[in-house]
């Protein structure tokens, strides 16, 4: 697929884009660059091939979820100017 000179004038058109037509044909050029290579990697037989989650086979260590300190919520809301039910309370500043 290659775009035309008058639909990338059309596009920039409806995207209300102002070009002029050294953009326009540089953008011609450019776009026409970009279907080319996805016509490119379409041709490529890729069945058999497992889809991954990035580029490098890499494993996620991950760590054991487990609590690692204390509930200290009563402490710190102690240290709190304001709190009501279990929430800090803090001065209105938008009305």
């Amino acid at each position: 697929m290659s775009l035309t000179l008058e639909q990338v004038r059309r596009v920039a058109h409806l995207a209300r884009i102002e070009v002029s037509d050294a953009e326009a044909l540089s953008t011609l050029g450019h776009l026409n660059g970009i279907f080319t290579l996805i016509e490119t990697m379409q041709a490529v037989d890729t069945r058999g091939v497992e889809p991954m989650a990035h580029a490098q086979d890499l494993a996620q260590r991950l760590r054991s979820d487990q609590v690692s300190e204390t509930n200290r919520r009563e402490d710190f809301q102690a240290l709190a100017p304001e709190t009501e039910a279990g929430l800090y309370l803090v001065p209105q500043v938008m009305e």
